[in-house]
């Protein structure tokens, strides 16, 4: 489910936080799938729970999972949403840059550079 690289400069808990988010938009996590807990996920990763913890409140924040008390964490439909929206802009952006006469390239490298400085 989740890998981490150690020589990474991406801190644990933002790898494990985007790996959940893109595993939730792309389906390999199911709408109502339970995450596993924080301190077992920890125990999985050989990380502190806090580290743990942090990148699901990170989830929580932006609607990718949901906390059900004692129940579990588990993959909300925020996912799928959050995936037709980002094509939405992505076509919006196309559109654009096909009325200002850039190329796809560099449209590209713009959006590259842009999501780096995020």
């Amino acid at each position: 489910m989740i890998t981490l690289d150690h020589d990474s400069p991406t801190p644990p808990y933002e790898q494990i936080r985007s790996q959940i988010a893109a595993q939730a938009t792309d389906g390999h996590l199911p709408v109502g799938t339970r995450l596993p807990t924080v301190r077992r996920l920890a125990e999985d990763l050989g990380l502190a729970v806090n580290t743990v913890a942090r990148a699901y409140r990170e989830l929580e924040t932006t609607g990718v999972v949901e906390t059900r008390g004692r129940a579990g964490t588990f993959v909300t439909a925020q996912g799928d949403e959050s995936r037709a929206q980002l094509e939405n802009a992505a076509r919006s952006y196309a559109s654009l840059v096909h009325r200002l006469g850039i190329r796809p390239t560099e449209a590209v490298a713009i959006v590259t550079t842009a999501i780096a400085g995020t």
